[in-house]
């Protein structure tokens, strides 16, 4: 039985690492920010933003059923940001897809948060030490703390983890948890290539 003061650690390591991991890969693969409107021509991408805990079971089930699956048909039409921090409270690559993988892979085993980056990190060749060193830094902490503050600033405020919101809006909570390819495909509008990813 693992005690409640070890518990609170482990859930501050994972929330901590994945939020290094995260700076990290963006540091090293900036990716550009996107909306869900059209600019110019250019098809602009509906962001998708999840707020949800590393330890939660619905959290888990999100990222592995609906949100690793729907990015990987509609990637070209969206965008993810992940906030890992959920209801915790706090005191004062330009390759998406690599940090949702990695999350998902932590997030499906992480009884043993260190276990877990190493093993999720040596998978797509990536040097750990770097999201350690973050996480043991006051940056760590700074970052976190910012997630909290947009993450706290939700309106209406957080009730349920994960709470996902499409280009800001945190409508219809119920239909993107269970289908966020058809939320996402909704708010993309309809050119051609949302049309052929949605088989509208």
């Amino acid at each position: 039985m693992i005690s409640v003061r070890n518990r609170i650690h482990i859930r501050l390591f994972v929330v901590v690492a994945l939020v290094c991991l995260f700076i990290v890969v963006l540091w090293y693969y900036p990716v550009p920010v996107l909306t869900s409107q059209l600019h110019g021509g250019a098809l602009m991408k509906v962001v998708v933003t999840v707020y949800y805990e590393a330890l939660c079971p619905d959290s888990k089930y999100f990222l592995t059923k609906q949100l690793l699956p729907t990015f990987k048909i509609a990637k070209s039409i969206m965008e993810v940001k992940l906030a890992p921090y959920g209801k915790a409270k706090t005191k004062e690559h330009n390759d998406p897809l690599l940090r949702l993988e990695v999350a998902t892979c932590m997030i499906m085993d992480n009884h043993s948060p260190q276990e877990a980056m190493n093993k999720c990190t040596s998978q797509i060749n990536f040097d750990d030490s770097v999201i350690q060193n973050c996480f043991e830094s006051y940056r760590g902490v700074d970052l976190l703390k910012v997630i909290g503050e947009s993450t706290n600033s939700l309106r209406p405020p957080i009730t349920f983890i994960p709470t996902i919101t499409i280009d800001g809006s945190q409508g219809r909570q119920e239909s993107i948890l269970k289908d966020l390819l058809s939320e996402v495909c909704k708010a993309a509008g309809d050119s051609r290539e949302v049309k052929d990813i949605c088989k509208i």
